[in-house]
């Protein structure tokens, strides 16, 4: 037995033979492939507990010395939505009109036929808003520091997005920058940052997404320099 100066429990994570392992991994990649950013939502009700359990999934995802840096803040009064769909049309208007983004970034959106209006804001049934915390507050008062905030808060980000997916629910990455004004309408203190607005609910009937194809397995792997020789 091991000898440890804190508490430590027995880990034994299912094992599968070879070719269940490939089928459940194919089934897996399957799923995820299905997964779309969308902008064309339904106004039809998502029950709370969803939401729930998509925090609950980002809440396992591995974070720098299990700090879990991360608070997503759940928005479902349409007061509020309103409130962000108008500071993020003010926000994304200085950037597509007043020209804050610059030509080569404008050029990469366009397949995407983004603009300023961000009116799936007022239709969605819900918005979660991902804060990072740069420190934690204590129940002393005092500010614990974070570590590897960005790489934790992507990663749970990540796993909050899939469980959105398996639950046949969709969103969409909303970064509208800069992001300040979600922290005053979301009344979140200052030790925490806006890191994605998700707005959340089923697609739109008559949604459409732009045509695009995802990078091949060969495309998003460097071999290491033994298995090139």
């Amino acid at each position: 037995m091991r000898q440890h100066t804190h508490p430590f429990v027995p880990y034994r994570p299912d094992r599968y033979d070879e070719d269940e392992m490939v089928r459940r991994g194919r089934d897996f990649v399957s799923f995820l492939d299905r997964r779309r950013s969308v902008r064309f939502f339904s106004d039809e009700p998502v029950p709370r507990t969803c939401i729930d359990l998509a925090i609950a999934a980002a809440n396992t995802a591995p974070s720098g010395a299990h700090f879990q840096p991360w608070k997503f803040a759940v928005i479902g009064d349409a007061e509020t939505k309103h409130r962000i769909r108008v500071a993020a049309e003010e926000e994304e208007q200085a950037n597509y009109e007043g020209g804050r983004i610059p030509p080569e970034w404008r050029a990469a959106l366009a397949r995407l036929e983004t603009s300023s209006d961000k009116s799936f804001l007022d239709v969605v049934p819900w918005i979660v808003v991902c804060f990072a915390e740069k420190s934690t507050a204590m129940p002393d008062g005092s500010l614990r520091k974070n570590y590897y905030v960005n790489e934790s808060v992507g990663i749970a980000c990540g796993f909050f997005i899939a469980a959105l997916h398996a639950m046949g629910l969709s969103t969409l990455t909303h970064t509208p920058n800069p992001m300040g004004f979600l922290t005053s309408i979301c009344e979140r203190p200052g030790n925490e940052r806006p890191y994605i607005l998700f707005p959340i609910g089923y697609a739109a009937a008559d949604c459409e997404v732009p045509d695009l194809a995802r990078k091949s397995p060969a495309e998003a792997t460097a071999e290491s320099p033994g298995r090139r020789s």
